[in-house]
């Protein structure tokens, strides 16, 4: 029998009845060596969820950004600072996770049509404007939607 297919343990049992407590036991065991000890199972698959969470994070903040540069440039009469600091506030959370993970900008790269697909959805749900009026491809380059200066123009500047 391998690790992994050792009988539910009472590290299992507190995975599922207490998971801060579970982490704090696993933890120790880790600090210890005492690898034979450790729900190998639900270690694996939270670890692999870090990753998820991560990735999840990205494209969550990044529809943010480009719901707000949208919602910028279409509706320039309805600009607040309210938009202006949840720009700032979703590129500083992307930063910081590409500060930690450096290798997920290939993850951001290959996911930025995406989130501009749901991005540009929301704008159209969040202005009541035709979605239409949106451009179908991004009008905005990657670089620039995560410059910290950049906010466009409206839409007679382009």
């Amino acid at each position: 029998m391998t690790s992994l297919q050792r009988p539910t343990t009472s590290h299992q049992q507190l995975y599922n009845a207490d998971f801060a407590q579970w982490i704090t036991q696993a933890t120790l065991l880790l600090q210890q060596g005492k690898f034979d000890e450790l729900d190998i199972e639900n270690l694996i698959e939270e670890v692999e969820d870090l990753g998820k969470r991560d990735r999840r994070a990205l494209c969550s903040n990044l529809e943010i950004v480009l719901l707000h540069l949208l919602k910028w440039q279409f509706q320039p009469e309805q600009r607040s600072a309210s938009w202006r600091g949840s720009i700032r506030e979703h590129r500083r959370r992307i930063a910081r996770i590409l500060q930690d993970s450096p290798s997920l900008n290939a993850y951001l790269q290959k996911e930025y049509e995406d989130c501009y697909i749901g991005a540009r959805l929301q704008a159209a749900d969040e202005t009541g404007l035709p979605i239409n009026i949106f451009p179908k491809v991004c009008p905005y380059l990657i670089e620039s939607t995560l410059d910290a200066e950049f906010l466009p123009g409206n839409i007679e500047q382009g």
